[in-house]
């Protein structure tokens, strides 16, 4: 909840520039009207002239009086405001997501599935009121999560995804057809799948093109991201005799023209990742296309504060009028 000061009216505020000329004006008369008498002796008037070198207070109350009622018309107050917001389109999300060998190839860095699993968990921060779920695929595939409006099992899902989890290969459309699956009973206006690979389907049972067409039909929409460098890149190609990896450089190929025809096919948008840079480039324009309609109300509190600025006022007159008519009569 915020709480700010205002005016109301704050072109009544533009009357206080009469204040300092009405006092000039009165000091000038003041001057002009006083007599001057010479006398020996002032004793006996002792009283009357102290009284007299006080005697502007009178005007001063006055003035006070004035200033505290402009300030009144222009109704000062304070406003708190308090926000509620109300998610009135929620976006349903599975990130399918190529988990097989070659995703361990070092054009990124570290290589392309840490540099991958670094961007989605920032991606998943970024989309607070939509449910997302996780996807992985390599030679078959599996849900590794389903959807749901809890992030923080979202993140943790994705720190754990590794290599050697299922059989290798990259079964495209196996894992859009895992996907779709997960999206076909959705009640959410808008159903998104953002698809990655690093590679050229190869194996699998389900034809991609086939996965296309259902994920048409129910209407969801598939952004794909070819990830990997052009030319060649550090690939894993065996294991030594201690179990350790071993890299060499070979051609980096992805079938884009598969990943194209998903994309058009069902509305969405083909990008090519080409490092860790773009990448993350590429999910914050995702992040862009896909927004969530949030409802923002807003409740005011109004507390007028002009009454006790009126109430000081009059309490300013009293204190002229009693002074005027009491101890300064014999001046008036």
């Amino acid at each position: 909840m915020n709480s700010n000061f205002e005016f109301t009216n704050p072109e009544f505020l533009w009357l206080l520039l009469v204040i300092p000329i009405l006092a000039v004006w009165y000091f000038i008369v003041l001057k002009k009207d006083s007599a001057y008498l010479k006398m020996a002796s002032i004793k006996g008037f002792f009283e009357q002239d102290l009284l007299s070198k006080f005697k502007p207070i009178l005007y001063l109350l006055r003035l006070l009086a004035i200033a505290l009622l402009i300030v009144a018309l222009a109704r000062p107050r304070n406003v708190e405001v308090s926000k509620k917001t109300k998610t009135t389109r929620g976006i349903d999300i599975v990130m399918a997501i190529d988990v097989s060998a070659s995703m361990l190839a070092k054009d990124l860095k570290p290589n392309r599935l840490e540099a991958l699993k670094s961007v989605a968990t920032k991606f998943v921060n970024k989309r607070p009121n939509d449910r997302i779920g996780i996807v992985v695929y390599a030679g078959e595939s599996f849900t590794q999560t389903p959807i749901t409006s809890d992030k923080s099992i979202v993140k943790n899902t994705i720190s754990k995804i590794k290599w050697g989890q299922i059989d290798d290969g990259t079964a495209i459309g196996m894992g859009l057809g895992s996907a779709v699956n997960r999206l076909k009973d959705s009640k959410a206006k808008s159903k998104v799948i953002i698809l990655l690979t690093d590679g050229v389907n190869n194996t699998g049972f389900v034809d991609p093109k086939t996965a296309t067409e259902l994920a048409k039909g129910l209407n969801i929409k598939v952004y794909t991201i070819g990830l990997g460098t052009n030319g060649t890149a550090l690939f894993p190609v065996a294991k030594d005799l201690n179990g350790k990896l071993i890299f060499r450089n070979a051609p980096v190929e992805i079938d884009e023209k598969l990943l194209q025809f998903i994309a058009n096919e069902t509305d969405g948008k083909y990008f090519r990742a080409t490092d860790n840079k773009k990448l993350e480039s590429i999910y914050n324009e995702i992040n862009k296309l896909e927004r969530t309609d949030v409802e923002e109300i807003k409740y005011y509190n109004y507390q007028e504060r002009y009454r006790p600025l009126i109430f000081l006022a009059g309490l300013f007159i009293m204190m002229e009028m009693l002074l005027r008519f009491t101890v300064y009569r014999s001046f008036i």
